[in-house]
């Protein structure tokens, strides 16, 4: 009778189990109706994309967010250049008098769905704030696709139009994008030491080519951190 009632419960919890993954993958799926040329990891990433940002501000988890004093940078951001992913030279110095927004990103990580607010960002602030982002592999190998696979998968699947830089390392060392060092190296930019802790850390640089806020990646483009900020 003791057997009996226990098979009963595993019968049960197994049919609920198998209800919840299956409901689980639709969800996916549903999620993903619209996506190109995604691998399963990346849809599930995209689909719990809410519950992750959910939890990891719950947990303030990547959340730091900071502020510059507003001086002049020891080295002028506007002489520094940078390659766009297609290999065409980017000045910095063309982009004098806009505000800049500037992203490590990846294709595989939990936050890649901040591509799409961030397109959104460049679309609400056009001619005021350019976005520009710097695929890395730097963390847990989540940005492993060449130039040209990233700018197809972010076009396709976020819509991104604003510049994407050639693929480079972001973290600190010999190989440091000289954007990236730039950005993180107090003796250039006057202030800031923070280098990117994790995909999708933010860097504002306004219109003067001074670095004025860093936010981590659990900050999300459209916060009201970044907002307040733009609109200044």
């Amino acid at each position: 009778m003791v057997l009996r009632k226990k098979h009963s419960i595993l019968k049960r919890t197994f049919i609920v189990l198998s209800i919840l993954i299956l409901a689980f993958f639709a969800y996916v799926e549903i999620a993903n109706r619209n996506s190109v040329h995604m691998t399963y990891r990346q849809k599930i990433l995209k689909a719990v994309y809410p519950a992750f940002m959910w939890l990891t501000n719950l947990t303030g988890k990547r959340n730091q967010v900071l502020y510059g004093p507003g001086t002049e940078p020891p080295v002028p951001f506007y002489s520094l250049s940078g390659t766009l992913n297609n290999g065409t030279p980017l000045d910095m110095g063309q982009l004098k008098g806009k505000k800049l927004l500037l992203v490590n990103t990846a294709s595989d990580c939990g936050y890649t769905n901040q591509y799409a607010n961030l397109e959104k960002l460049y679309q609400q602030y056009a001619g005021k704030l350019v976005v520009i982002c710097f695929p890395a592999n730097d963390f847990k190998e989540q940005e492993q696709g060449s130039d040209t696979t990233i700018a197809a998968f972010c076009k396709l699947n976020y819509g991104v139009s604003f510049p994407l830089m050639k693929k480079s390392s972001v973290v600190k060392g010999p190989e440091q994008n000289v954007i990236f060092h730039w950005l993180t190296d107090r003796s250039q930019n006057g202030w800031n030491e923070k280098p990117p802790n994790w995909n999708f850390c933010k860097y504002l640089v306004d219109e003067q080519g001074k670095l004025i806020g860093f936010y981590a990646s659990s900050v999300e483009p459209l916060s009201p951190e970044i907002i307040k900020n733009i609109e200044k």
